[in-house]
């Protein structure tokens, strides 16, 4: 038999080690859900929980649980799990895309430095945790926060580096750009 200290010991060691510091780990929304039985209703919750490094990597995650601790500790672990990384250009996006998921449709446009992230709920939290500062968002389908977070993660999954989308439409790398940064780079004229 083992003592009560020896099974404390063993449930911290099968438990999930502590994220590490630099990780940006984040509780998108938590839902009480029931499920319908033979005695009654079953209650549960669901939990959406976003991870990222804030510099190019982000995962998102979903738990479902008896308690909202345990279904978070779980959405933070599959979140970990499916941590990407995702092609950023600079704090911005390299181009346009827009991405769907159930009846969520989101548009995602590059933004010249100082804009921001002009998002909402889950939407911002996927794009803050992956790093990037200086991006315009909308949401043209359904306002549902869970399939607007997962529709705006392949959003970020679908970007190509700005070397293959220059490739892809057979234009050279300066009319990829954004304009921001052609403006930077030209010559002064008379020079």
């Amino acid at each position: 038999m083992e003592s009560k200290q020896a099974r404390k010991e063993n449930r911290k060691a099968s438990g999930v080690a502590e994220a590490p510091a630099e990780l940006d780990i984040r509780a998108v929304e938590t839902l009480r859900v029931a499920k319908v039985i033979k005695g009654g209703r079953r209650f549960a919750f669901r939990a959406l929980v976003v991870v990222g490094d804030n510099r190019g990597r982000v995962g998102v995650g979903t738990g479902k649980a008896r308690t909202a601790q345990d279904a978070i500790r779980k959405a933070t672990d599959r979140a970990r799990n499916t941590m990407t990384r995702v092609n950023l250009l600079g704090h911005t996006i390299p181009h346009e895309v827009i991405s769907k998921h159930g009846s969520a449709v989101v548009l995602l446009k590059p933004a010249s430095p100082g804009t921001g992230v002009i998002a909402g709920g889950g939407v911002r939290a996927v794009l803050e945790a992956a790093g990037v500062r200086d991006v315009l968002t909308k949401a043209l389908g359904a306002d549902n926060r869970f399939n607007n977070t997962l529709a705006t993660f392949k959003g970020l999954l679908m970007l190509r580096s700005i070397h293959e989308e220059a490739r892809r439409r057979n234009k050279p790398l300066a009319h990829v750009k954004p304009f921001w940064w052609r403006l930077d780079n030209e010559q002064p004229a008379g020079n």
